[in-house]
């Protein structure tokens, strides 16, 4: 028998605050058009005045515990991949564990940007298969409007606020590519790039900054390095493109995510997709679209799933997993 760590339950949260695209066309030279042409986004959600990372994420990870049917009390470790933590310290997640009333176990935040989820769900999946715990709580939740230069047209227009978390619990397999849970993962970064995604301030500048990205760079990278690590956690697993049931994308922009899915050689119809409801909420991306793939009826018990994304660093990879 193998251990595997098995997907028990997901959830999401997203502020009430529903910003249109036409919103923006108040302040800056753009509109509904030019945002949707480019990006694909119609709509992003903002974190109300007062409302912080901690709290979506708690929200978010109830929601997941509801749908595992576990209680506070079943979980072990909490992670939390987040940019946009409360407070330089203590770590998010430690703040969630003291909101859910968790008095025991461990709870720390992890740091990749848009790639922090897979990172998260890579370091919980390691966790578990060590033995150093049974079930994890993996969190991503963003509260990219605090960064915004709302001067920018080119990037305050992408990014929202919001929450996913996902349930990862031990269970036994058989070692094959047919078991349910993570099957493979696969991380990478290059910190020579890191000028083309990154926060102009810091802890260590005294500044909090605003975002800056060069987007056509990034883009460039994008597509390419994100099929690649898809294909790279699929040879682990020996698994092929055609095997995917679901890709669950970092929903960042409509032209990467269908750019890696032609180089994946899938079509739309199999990749889920809320880039239009959400924008880029960075770590929160992909459990955000996870938990809402589920509540379509996409992504079902059994679905061979890959979730890929690439953020600042750069840092970017991918998780096979059979839901």
């Amino acid at each position: 028998m193998t251990l595997r760590a098995q997907v028990a339950g997901v959830g999401h949260y997203l502020p009430d605050r529903v910003v249109p695209n036409s919103e923006f066309e108040q302040t800056l030279a753009t509109s509904d058009e030019w945002i949707r042409s480019r990006s694909g986004i119609e709509r992003r959600h903002f974190a109300a005045e007062g409302q912080t990372t901690s709290d979506m994420a708690t929200r978010a990870a109830r929601a997941a515990l509801d749908d595992a049917g576990l209680a506070v009390a079943d979980i072990d470790a909490i992670i939390v991949a987040t940019s946009t933590a409360d407070l330089t310290f203590p770590s998010a997640a430690t703040m969630v564990q003291a909101e859910l009333g968790m008095t025991h176990g461990f709870a720390f935040d992890v740091q990749a940007v848009c790639a922090g989820f897979v990172y998260a769900l890579t370091n919980a999946n390691a966790l578990i298969l060590s033995g150093q715990a049974t079930r994890v709580l993996v969190i991503g939740a963003e509260t990219f409007s605090r960064i915004m230069d709302w001067t920018d047209r080119s990037t305050c227009v992408l990014f929202g606020d919001g929450a996913g978390a996902l349930v990862l619990e031990a269970a036994t397999g058989t070692g094959t590519n047919a078991d349910r849970g993570i099957l493979a993962t696969d991380l990478n970064s290059d910190g020579r790039h890191r000028d083309i995604l990154y926060v102009d301030g810091g802890v260590s500048t005294q500044s909090t900054g605003y975002l800056r990205m060069e987007g056509k760079e990034v883009f460039r990278h994008a597509v390419e390095k994100l099929a690649a690590t898809a294909q790279t956690a699929l040879a682990k697993a020996g698994l092929e493109s055609s095997d995917i049931d679901w890709v669950v994308p970092h929903q960042a922009n409509i032209r990467i995510i269908q750019g890696t899915a032609k180089k994946l050689g899938l079509p739309m119809d199999r990749v889920v997709v809320t880039v239009q409801d959400h924008g880029n909420t960075s770590a929160a991306s992909i459990p955000l679209a996870l938990s809402v793939g589920k509540d379509r009826g996409q992504i079902k018990q059994g679905d061979l799933v890959v979730t890929e994304a690439i953020g600042g660093g750069l840092a970017w990879g991918a998780v096979v997993l059979r839901w």
